[in-house]
């Protein structure tokens, strides 16, 4: 049986145990625990407390937060949290469109594995990192394709992915053993689905610049 074949098998058994429209569930919940922190401070940070990801909790029982810490909003002002929602929503749907749902789940469940790891290595995880690994995936297959920030200012997405890998090596400098080990897993996550891309996106790139320059250098001469 070819590699193929059995790729086809493997996403007809996983089919019935994933979701479609994976992305618009997890932003709909990260925007609804938000607003009632917003409107409501006291009931919202009880509920925050409560379904974030700790060792400590989860060693108490609390196994719902395996599942609940994808809910957890964005730590920011509401305009920046809007935006940093639509984004997730609109490269998850892109991505699970150009995946299929049954790989796009994959990629998101091992994302949370990765958290579920580091948070028992550590004591605690967030979401953080695993959102922002789909910024990586978005671009290594997409990395022209525009988007626009703050609705106004087309941006390249592999620009916008240099600013990603910014913030994770200023996050991973900067931060503590938590921060670390999960911006290590979740970076495997990337290479384990998208090392090729990631491959083929640098080379195209490097001849790019490498054929730009050598054309500035004949026309100076």
């Amino acid at each position: 049986m070819n590699k193929g074949s059995i790729n086809y098998n493997l996403e007809r058994r996983l089919r019935r145990y994933t979701l479609s429209d994976l992305m618009k569930y997890i932003v709909i919940g990260q925007g609804l625990v938000y607003i009632l922190m917003y409107v409501c401070p006291s009931l919202g940070t009880a509920l925050y407390s409560g379904i974030t990801l700790s060792r400590s909790a989860l060693l108490r029982g609390q196994i719902w937060r395996l599942i609940t810490f994808v809910f957890v909003p964005p730590a920011s002002s509401p305009i920046f949290a809007l935006f940093a929602l639509y984004f997730y929503y609109m490269i998850g749907t892109n991505l699970e469109r150009r995946w299929g749902k049954v790989k796009f789940n994959l990629y998101y469940g091992v994302g949370m594995v990765c958290a579920w790891l580091a948070c028992l290595l550590t004591g605690y995880a967030t979401n953080t990192y695993l959102n922002l690994s789909l910024f990586f995936a978005f671009a290594a297959m997409f990395p022209n394709e525009e988007v626009y920030l703050f609705g106004i200012l087309p941006i390249k997405m592999k620009y916008l992915a240099l600013v990603d890998v910014l913030i994770y090596a200023q996050q991973f400098i900067a931060g503590g053993a938590s921060t670390r080990v999960t911006i290590v897993l979740c970076l495997l996550n990337v290479i384990l689905f998208l090392g090729g891309d990631l491959l083929s996106t640098l080379r195209r790139e490097s001849q790019y610049w490498k054929t730009r320059y050598n054309f500035r250098k004949t026309m100076r001469k």
